[in-house]
């Protein structure tokens, strides 16, 4: 029982993780209807913003957690008002080149500034340590990851169904030209979203730093798990990311500890088997057909 106890806190662990950076890469497909390839080199930029605030600048944890996800959100709105404005109406095929093209730029200039080493971020002292729960030890920051993986959860419910920038968002998704006929500031609306994408995932960068070596090729793993999240899941699924998220967080949590020959495949087996008898996602447009 201790062994199936710890496995399911580190599925819930890493499923609530993925769920923060790949909501946003959903988030930004599903209002903007491009696909966000450089999503993975903003979660890492915000993982080595929060480096240097904490081991250079020596600021606390809590600081980073705070000014490193402002940081990627305010390059966000850079790119998209230089870059990504003139592609939106175009097929989605040439938002991900143009995406693939940043991710690109942003992984040269880490190697630039950082180096190619890896680099460690401890957890805050308040947050070392491990508990004992279903049996098992557990580490104290694991159990935070797990909190505010809910907290933004249900804030994020919360924001699409019970607030007006959420049914701005949604209206602006459903019909960008209906929108601005009812005196939406749609651009204003895309600048937005893609900034809040990109804040999502600095702030999965700045949450994953404690937990994971820092590199500069860290971009590239987290963008392919969250397309398979978006995959199983949906893609412009708010459920669907987050049950995507889930299952991939199973698979790793259990696969780690009971088929570790295989864990790596089995994320691929999955979104295999969900691409064959669900095209669209489990949640998907177009699932239930």
């Amino acid at each position: 029982m201790s062994g199936i106890g710890a496995a399911l806190l580190n599925s819930l662990d890493i499923g609530l993780l993925l769920f923060i950076i790949a909501v946003g890469l959903n988030i930004v497909f599903g209002v903007l209807n491009i696909i966000n390839f450089a999503h993975g080199a903003l979660y890492m930029l915000g993982a080595y913003l929060a480096f240097t605030l904490i081991n250079i600048a020596g600021m606390p944890f809590w600081a980073a957690l705070l000014l490193a996800p402002i940081g990627v959100a305010i390059l966000a709105v850079i790119i998209d008002r230089v870059l990504l404005r003139f592609i939106y109406s175009r097929d989605v095929a040439d938002s991900l080149l143009l995406t693939f093209a940043i991710l690109l730029i942003i992984n040269e200039s880490v190697r630039m500034i950082w180096g190619s080493g890896i680099h460690v971020v401890q957890p805050p002292q308040l947050l070392s340590g491990s508990v004992e729960l279903l049996g098992s030890s557990v580490a104290t920051y694991s159990l935070f990851v797990i909190v505010i993986g809910l907290l933004l959860l249900a804030g994020l419910w919360y924001l699409f169904n019970r607030t007006r920038v959420g049914r701005i968002m949604r209206a602006a998704a459903l019909d960008r030209d209906m929108a601005e006929a009812l005196c939406i500031n749609t651009r204003m609306v895309v600048t937005g979203v893609f900034a809040f994408g990109a804040w999502l995932a600095a702030v999965g960068g700045v949450m994953a730093a404690p937990m994971r070596a820092l590199d500069p090729g860290m971009g590239d793993k987290i963008i392919i798990e969250s397309f398979i999240v978006v995959v199983i899941g949906g893609l412009g699924s708010f459920p669907g990311a987050l049950l995507g998220a889930i299952i991939l967080g199973l698979i790793h949590g259990f696969g780690g500890r009971y088929l570790p020959e295989v864990n790596l495949l089995l994320p691929f087996v999955g979104m295999a088997l969900v691409l064959l008898f669900k095209p669209n996602g489990i949640m998907g447009k177009g699932a239930s057909a």
